[in-house]
């Protein structure tokens, strides 16, 4: 069986990644870290010209309508290049949860316009330092208006639509809300890479409407969302550990000391070995988790989980010892391993933390055993 993309995927993959380099370069991206802007508009509005934000989007929506192994793709290389946008919270979620689950009416509304970067997009879930769960969601929907406080919400100081998890009655849902409208008020969040923006949002009588119009859903359609961009984010995951492996091994090859290449020496090998080991452990882990998303299988939520555990351990070992490989220099704001640390961490709490997940992957593999 042949687990690896398709020519197409993987010409689409070389264009992503010709346009990140050209664009994107961690110059550009130091340029985002220390000026004012909340994102590069420049890459973003680039991306929407050539399309892969539809990726996934059905053509009678304004997308390609490709799949989710061409996201893949596109999420490997914007993890390779800590590229300093969106793309994540607008398309992983936003825009999977429309698609998923929206109205023929709401996709219609909505759809088109994240697919050409009109509007972004996010999952308004977490109500502060603990993981979303059916017990601690305390917003609330009535009568089609939203009340409650999230926080961090992923790009939620740029976005225009978000999709609020909610209790809705006695259970669920989903809903839409317009985040430039009356009732929605928000602040600009810190975090350990600014390039990303977070934000804390309240809502008071917010106009808002379930999404997919059926109550008492929304955990379940949530729950399959987070599987699904799991998944994406590990790839995304997976081009970071591999970028900042390759800059460990680079500086290794240039810089001496003691009139050797310090990449001569067993302890730098060791480092970037390792780093090798892990990154292709989590590629594996991925390749499944793109397969099963692909074809909605049913192993979904242990594939997501396997595949968020192995690349959060890959990048976060890559990016650390990417630093070390660097030395004195590597710790330094001038000195560029800093973008893949702060993404690493940042990546490593995105949809919740790898302690959660690896519980989630005991949970589902108990599961399964029993059935």
């Amino acid at each position: 069986m042949n687990f690896d993309f398709s020519d197409d995927q993987k010409m689409l993959k070389e264009q992503i990644r010709r346009f990140l380099e050209d664009k994107c370069s961690l110059a550009h991206t130091r340029e985002i870290l220390e000026g004012d802007a909340d994102y590069s508009k420049t890459v973003w509005q680039g991306l929407m010209e050539l399309g892969v934000a539809g990726a996934s989007i059905p053509e009678e929506y304004g997308g390609l309508g490709l799949g989710a192994l061409e996201l893949c793709v596109v999420a490997e290389e914007l993890g390779r290049a800590v590229a300093p946008v969106p793309f994540s919270s607008s398309i992983y979620m936003a825009a999977e949860a429309l698609r998923l689950y929206g109205t023929h009416e709401q996709k219609e509304a909505w759809l088109p316009k994240l697919a050409s970067g009109e509007v972004i997009g996010t999952m308004a879930a977490s109500e502060g330092t603990q993981a979303p769960s059916p017990k601690n969601i305390q917003t609330q929907i009535s009568n089609g208006k939203l009340s409650g406080h999230k926080i961090p919400v992923a790009d939620g100081n740029i976005a225009t639509l978000a999709i609020v998890l909610c209790r809705d009655g006695a259970s669920h849902s989903l809903a839409l809300v317009d985040l430039t409208a009356d009732g929605v008020s928000r602040e600009t969040v810190s975090t350990i890479d600014p390039t990303r923006g977070h934000a804390t949002i309240d809502f008071k009588d917010a106009k808002a409407e379930v999404l997919g119009g059926a109550s008492g859903e929304g955990w379940a359609q949530y729950l399959r969302i987070e599987n699904g961009a799991a998944v994406l984010c590990a790839f995304e995951q997976v081009g970071g550990a591999e970028a900042a492996m390759n800059m460990a091994k680079e500086y290794a090859l240039e810089r001496f000391a003691f009139g050797r290449q310090i990449g001569s020496y067993q302890a730098i090998k060791h480092k970037i070995a390792d780093m090798y080991v892990k990154l292709e452990l989590a590629r594996g882990n991925c390749y499944y988790g793109a397969m099963v998303l692909a074809t909605d299988g049913h192993d979904l939520a242990i594939a997501a989980a396997a595949s968020r555990v192995a690349a959060t351990e890959a990048y976060r070992y890559a990016s650390q010892e990417n630093i070390q490989v660097h030395g004195g220099i590597g710790f330094t704001w001038e000195a560029n391993p800093q973008f893949h640390y702060r993404r690493a961490k940042l990546l490593a709490l995105n949809l919740g933390s790898s302690a959660r997940w690896k519980d989630r992957l005991v949970t589902e593999l108990q599961r399964n055993n029993v059935a």
